[in-house]
């Protein structure tokens, strides 16, 4: 199944200052997530982000948070952010695909991933842009995912299948400013 830009949203995990020193290739992370933001602010694709216990873990990283608003900034304490119920509620109406980025893996990222596909959502997961403390670990999540009905991705899948034609009025802007 392709990417719709007109039935998808992008979702971001937890990508927080206290955690993210932590993740192997954090900054590698968080700069493959920063990158789908700007490509999807750009397109006109919506976003969320979540957080998770942000008073002990720290909020989003600034710079990626600062590219958000306030509405789509998700509190959360569950390592799902379905289970609480605010994610789903913050969602526009209508998207029924999910591509997700953020951490970790095999922790939030995952047991969300799973329960949006419980719900009947599909899940498109960015390779590049997820990530865990142990590389093992980030591998068998997306094993796992996948086994279970969720698409592994990588940026560039997601952008070219968001724009869908070089007709796009946006065509020109992202294969300038994101494509290399």
């Amino acid at each position: 199944m392709r990417i719709q830009a007109s039935e998808s949203l992008l979702l971001v995990v937890d990508l927080q200052s206290g955690l993210l020193p932590a993740i192997d290739g954090g900054e590698a992370v968080l700069s493959q997530a920063t990158w789908l933001v700007d490509v999807a602010r750009t397109i006109g694709i919506p976003m969320l982000v979540t957080e998770h216990c942000p008073q002990r873990i720290g909020l989003t990283d600034s710079a990626l948070r600062a590219r958000f608003l306030a509405e789509c900034i998700v509190e959360k304490t569950h390592f799902s952010a379905v289970t609480e119920g605010a994610l789903l509620k913050a969602a526009p109406a209508g998207r029924r695909q999910w591509v997700v980025a953020g951490t970790e893996a095999h922790v939030c990222v995952q047991q969300t991933v799973l329960d949006l596909l419980a719900s009947g959502h599909s899940v498109f997961v960015v390779d590049e842009a997820v990530g865990s403390r142990r590389a093992r670990d980030k591998e068998l999540a997306l094993g796992r995912m996948q086994q279970n009905g969720a698409e592994i991705v990588s940026r560039e899948m997601v952008a070219f299948e968001w724009l869908e034609s070089a007709n796009n009025p946006a065509f020109r802007d992202v294969l300038r400013r994101f494509i290399r």
